[in-house]
């Protein structure tokens, strides 16, 4: 057949001539040509996909933005990805009389995005930098004592005849304290130009140790290059500034060349300082050797009173009792403190008395240099009022060294080990765990931190905690053997250890973030009592023995998240006691064995991972309190009939994108009584409103956590948020959730030009206290009003708006735009705080007509606005000697502003008596700062009473000295200069 209609098509072509021979050509190769339209296509989408991927791990990083001609090709891009799938849609099965003229269309299509790819390479890059800074602010605490170590160094450093600086002394004597605080120092100093703070820990991680090293000078190493690419990378990199690079907890040696940095020396003005508990690590880099003694006594006693407060003395009988207790901590810093705190708000003498032969009978079986200090911190262990608190201690050892979690990561791993239980929900249970890492942080056990997510879209910080290194050593080595634990997390290990390196009858094994490529058919028959084996962040372990699991009867928790494993054993459905199995991100993940018989199951996590069909038996786990389905792409269903049988169920992760799908699964989520957390993901607006519209009184009942669109953030602030991002909205009005109390649009495409015609303000059961409009290139205002709105009605949402956050939007030119109606005057009433970040088309913030509106702002921010001129609307006399008060207003930060002329009217004044910190930076042509500085009681101006600081670019110093203020003479003692800008 095919041979006749070929001799049919050769016959026409004889026949008609070279232009029918063409068209009979395009025929035959349409249906190639329109295969090549979606390869190119799905080209273009893994670039698009790619470069925001780049974006948001610079944005995340800090110190760039993004290139104008970048946010216009991924505009574009969008825009062809919209039109061409509908075309490619439409041009499938076409009649083939039509497909001769249609393949012309089709290779023109084919050549438009081949264009847009070649032009997508931007071979100077994605981002450009902001103007830089010389490194952040570490949080720390004061020194006590120390100080003549701290000039020593200091004089190295800002001396020529020392390049390396070692700073040595056992754990816990206080360098890392130090060098922090002279980290701070030094951004401050502008001999520098950067300043670089980076934790290398143990075992040393080259590759690590460059890859943090970029990062603090905002760059990127290739991935996959070699150690030595890298590293003669890293040195061009490094050689074009003049820096301190500060190496903290060093333990082994190692040669700066290997890893990038170059000799410091006096030619180029560098400086590497080392802190480390061996000399012999800093002779070897051939530092100044600078020895970190214990404090004396008086300051020991200083300290210790500082930390337990000095109420204590008052207590007769004590000082000498307390006096005797410090002299045992030995001088050494961390051991004070942690001592001091176990025992705050102690005022008995009695439990005083026994806390000094406590610690007495500790010190007295020291037996080396390591012990010494974990004699007296495992003091401090013992004085932990339950097991459960003091099993919660032990397992903050199984993270790496230096790690933060997460506080909400750490409660879940807790609840997973049983460790926090018999609480009657999971929302009383968080809280317990909150409680408990409280109790940890007062006792100095663990430290608080800042928690940044660098695995996840988590976009706002939270709250986080870690170990200090040496108790962590204490922990692990001091501790956790009497207690089953055998920690070998983050050790480079390919294999299992053998059976001489296991401990006496473990019960929790951790072996999480190594590189182990296989385990062994089965583990030490010393393994029986195993509850929980760690095996995440594995990246090559791919398989798993059959026998593996066959005689780990007691195990409890099981996970192998971020591991390359295909497939479970099927031994896995023996472990009956089995109460944990998390496997997140586990994204080869194709099958899992029935789970029927593991009935004791609370938690399944498989969050991201490769499954295309839910676990057989996964409706008979009637003790299923957590399942995460979340991001699992080859899900398309989950069964009806499962979820209502999940009885237990008190959180769900689920993606829902098909409309069946949805509304199918949902009425049967609702039936789930014990439900207390839902996420869920929407493909788009009509399915994520449909859902709103149905189940509102569902909502209602429980916490949630929505996000629409392509790729999801997670903003982590609220028990009720919503995410659209990446998403179509077009003319569909987004239907806003009951009790909704963050709302964040991200990447919206088609919107409408103000918010309250993209999202239906007008309803009024809700809760919406904050709210974020990012990169969208259709907003002008955030709310718009006409003749036919009705001002008593209007946005009621934003009544009790505490934040708004408005960010890349370059259309945005006003926050209210009023045309023939009158101005509500209880719109924004609650904000407090109010930031806006590159808005190009922004001139002027706050409308004069609102400006009593914002009586409860706490915080202006505004960044980087290039047409912002002035930042209260001026009146329309010139003359005006308008008075704006701002009780509330504590921080007022304009940076990077080049035409910000004015903060308010010429004559205008600003009554803002809470204020505590201003910042200007950036702003060349403000003439005048109009804070007026409130009186004292017999007339005289003074600071505002709680000023802490006005901080000013360094390079502005001659502005400083022609802006106008008021009194200006009396605010020098709070002048900051900063190297921002």
């Amino acid at each position: 057949m095919a041979e006749i209609v070929g001799a049919i098509f050769g016959a026409l072509g004889c026949i008609c001539g070279t232009s029918t021979c063409n068209c009979i050509d395009q025929h035959r190769n349409f249906n190639d040509d329109v295969d090549e339209l979606r390869r190119i296509l799905d080209s273009l989408t893994s670039q698009k996909q790619d470069i925001e991927s780049r974006i948001q791990e610079a944005e995340a990083r800090g110190g760039q933005m993004v290139r104008q001609q970048v946010q216009e090709w991924l505009k574009q891009a969008e825009e062809i990805q919209v039109k061409l799938r509908a075309f490619s849609e439409k041009v499938q099965g076409v009649k083939w009389y039509k497909r001769a003229c249609l393949d012309r269309l089709v290779c023109r299509k084919i050549n438009m995005v081949k264009e847009l790819l070649d032009k997508g390479s931007f071979p100077e890059g994605l981002v450009i930098e902001r103007a830089p800074a010389r490194g952040n602010i570490i949080p720390t605490e004061n020194l006590v004592g120390e100080i003549s170590t701290k000039e020593e160094i200091w004089r190295y450093l800002m001396g020529d005849e020392v390049g390396m600086i070692g700073v040595c002394g056992i754990g816990g004597v206080g360098k890392t304290t130090i060098m922090k605080n002279l980290h701070n120092d030094l951004q401050r100093e502008t001999r520098f130009e950067k300043v670089i703070w980076v934790t290398v820990s143990h075992p040393l991680n080259v590759f690590e140790l460059q890859k943090k090293i970029a990062v603090a000078m905002d760059q990127r190493l290739q991935d996959d290059e070699e150690v030595k690419m890298r590293a003669a990378a890293l040195m061009e990199i490094m050689t074009r500034v003049r820096y301190v690079v500060i190496l903290d907890d060093v333990w082994q040696k190692f040669s700066l060349k290997e890893v990038g940095i170059p000799d410091p020396n006096v030619q180029n003005g560098c400086k590497v300082v080392v802190t480390s508990r061996s000399i012999e690590v800093c002779s070897y880099l051939r530092c100044k050797i600078v020895e970190v003694k214990p404090l004396s006594q008086e300051e020991s006693l200083k300290l210790f009173l500082d930390t337990v407060g000095d109420g204590v003395l008052q207590v007769p009988g004590l000082e000498e009792i307390l006096k005797l207790i410090v002299e045992e901590c030995a001088g050494l810093p961390l051991a004070i403190v942690v001592i001091a705190g176990s025992m705050r708000g102690v005022d008995d003498v009695n439990v005083w008395r026994n806390a000094l032969t406590e610690l007495r009978d500790r010190v007295r079986s020291v037996k080396d240099a390591n012990d010494e200090i974990f004699k007296r911190l495992r003091f401090s262990f013992d004085r932990l009022d339950s097991l459960e608190v003091k099993n919660c201690f032990l397992y903050c050892s199984f993270f790496r060294e230096d790690y933060v979690f997460s506080r909400r990561e750490l409660i879940e791993c807790w609840i997973d080990e049983g460790l926090i239980d018999g609480l009657p929900s999971r929302e009383a249970a968080c809280n317990r765990g909150h409680a408990i890492i409280d109790r940890l942080e007062k006792n100095f056990l663990l430290e608080k931190e800042t928690f940044r997510s660098s695995t996840t879209a988590t976009i706002f910080p939270s709250a986080g905690a870690k170990m200090h290194d040496v108790v962590r050593d204490m922990a692990i080595i001091g501790i956790g053997p009497e207690f089953g634990y055998m920690i070998k997390t983050g050790m480079n290990l390919v294999e299992l250890p053998n059976e001489d390196g296991w401990v006496k009858d473990p019960k929790k094994l951790s072996l999480m973030e190594n590189n182990i490529l296989k385990v062994p058919r089965g583990l030490p028959p010393k393994c029986l009592s195993l509850s929980t084996l760690i095996l995440s962040s594995n990246p090559n372990l791919s398989e798993i023995p059959e026998s593996f699991f066959g005689e780990m009867l007691a195990l409890k928790v099981l996970d192998l998240s971020r591991t390359a494993i295909e497939t479970l054993p099927n031994s896995i459905s023996k472990l009956e006691n089995l109460s944990a199995l998390r496997l997140q991100h586990c994204m080869k993940l194709k099958y899992l064995p029935s789970l029927a018989n593991l009935r004791g199951l609370k938690k399944l996590d498989l969050h991201e991972a490769g499954i295309e069909v839910v676990p057989q038996g996964m409706g008979m786990l009637i003790s299923l309190e957590y399942l995460d389905l979340l991001f699992c792409q080859n899900l398309k269903e989950i069964p009806t009939g499962i979820l209502p049988n999940l009885s237990s169920l008190q959180y769900l992760g689920v993606c829902c994108l098909q409309e069946t799908t949805i509304i199918r699964n949902l009425e049967e989520v609702a039936r789930l009584k014990k439900l207390e957390t839902l996420e869920c993901e929407f493909d788009g607006i009509q399915d994520f409103n449909h859902f709103v519209n149905k189940f509102k009184d569902f909502q209602s009942a429980i916490a949630y956590s929505l996000g629409v669109g392509t790729r999801r953030y997670i903003m982590g602030r609220s028990k009720y948020e919503l995410v659209i991002t990446n998403c179509e909205i077009g003319e569909e009005c987004v239907v806003l959730p009951n009790n909704l109390e963050d709302l964040w649009i991200i990447r919206g495409i088609n919107m409408r030009s103000s918010l309250n015609k993209t999202v239906m303000l007008e309803m009024e059961a809700n809760e919406l206290r904050q709210c974020g409009v990012w990169h969208s290139e259709e907003i002008e205002c955030v709310v718009e009003l006409d003749s036919s709105s009705s001002s008593s009605l209007c946005c009621p949402v934003l009544d009790k708006l505490e934040l708004l956050h408005l960010y890349m939007l370059p259309k945005l030119c006003e926050l209210v735009r009023v045309e023939g109606a009158a101005t509500p005057p209880h719109i924004f009433s609650n904000l407090k705080t109010l930031t806006i970040d590159y808005c190009s088309g922004m001139r002027k913030l706050l409308p004069l007509e609102l400006q009593q509106a914002f009586q409860n702002l706490e915080e202006i921010i505004v960044l980087s606005c290039e047409q912002m001129e002035e930042i209260i609307a001026s009146s329309d006399s010139d003359a005006s000697s308008d008075k704006f008060t701002f009780p509330k207003l504590r921080i007022l930060c304009l940076l990077a502003l080049p035409q910000l002329k004015s903060i308010c009217s010429v004559k205008g004044v600003m009554v803002c008596d809470s204020i505590e910190i201003i910042r200007i930076l950036g702003c060349p042509h403000l003439k005048r700062i109009p804070v007026q500085l409130p009186l004292l009681d017999n007339g005289q101006p003074s600071p505002p009473p709680r000023l802490r600081e006005i901080e000013i670019d360094e390079e502005s110093k001659e502005w400083w000295e022609s802006v106008e203020w008021d009194h200006k003479n009396l605010l020098q003692p709070f002048l900051k200069y900063s190297s921002y800008f």
